[in-house]
């Protein structure tokens, strides 16, 4: 494969999986030493073993943290701090994308930024959705009331009044109390349920207006 055959096939692409230049009468071997001698060159930014992106100037795209995140560990979607952050929930940024996934636990850093993963049991991953988070790239992100939650499952007293508060929670029409409560009777979890009915009293407590 040469390197405009290359650019050809992913040029569009924010990040890619090796496996995409696999398929076919292909030489698996030479493939992935023609990979390698690019990532040596400084053409690509090998992400993870099999995952890849290309380097400037040849790419297109600047790949967006959260497509990154997704393609770092399949199945897994954004949450936790990150996801509050990008809908605006609390007012700190994320400095590490943080995910939620049936995957191993583990932190990647590369040379697109730092990426957290947290495992969670099959039967709490739900909640999230594909959307556009940048021009032409969607990736899976947990919805404000999911994140907030997986946050609370995550931390040990996180149905704590304090920890809660802690948050600074904003924007309280980000948080719809429907879904909140809907996604901790979901869980079956007890803690959860209390966190939802307390980051509600908090926020009607902050604005005044009946949720």
């Amino acid at each position: 494969m040469q390197w405009t055959d290359l650019l050809r096939l992913v040029g569009a692409e924010p990040v890619f999986s090796s496996a995409l230049l696999l398929a076919g009468p292909t030489s698996v071997p030479r493939v992935r030493l023609q990979l390698s001698r690019w990532v040596r060159a400084g053409r690509l930014l090998q992400l993870r073993r099999g995952v890849y992106a290309l380097a400037q100037p040849w790419r297109k795209i600047d790949p967006h943290p959260f497509t990154v995140a997704n393609a770092l560990q399949r199945g897994s979607y954004v949450s936790l701090q990150a996801a509050l952050s990008f809908h605006g929930v609390i007012p700190e940024h994320a400095p590490v994308v943080t995910s939620i996934g049936p995957g191993r636990p583990e932190t990647i850093r590369t040379a697109l930024g730092g990426f957290q993963f947290n495992h969670m049991a099959a039967p709490l991953l739900y909640g999230y959705a594909l959307i556009d988070v940048a021009s032409g790239q969607r990736a899976f992100v947990a919805s404000p009331e999911k994140a907030l939650l997986d946050l609370v499952y995550l931390t040990p007293g996180g149905d704590d009044p304090a920890f809660l508060e802690a948050l600074r929670l904003q924007q309280s029409d980000a948080i719809d109390a429907t879904t909140l409560v809907a996604l901790a009777e979901r869980s079956g979890k007890p803690r959860l349920r209390r966190a939802a009915v307390r980051t509600l009293e908090l926020l009607q407590n902050d604005t005044g207006v009946r949720l």
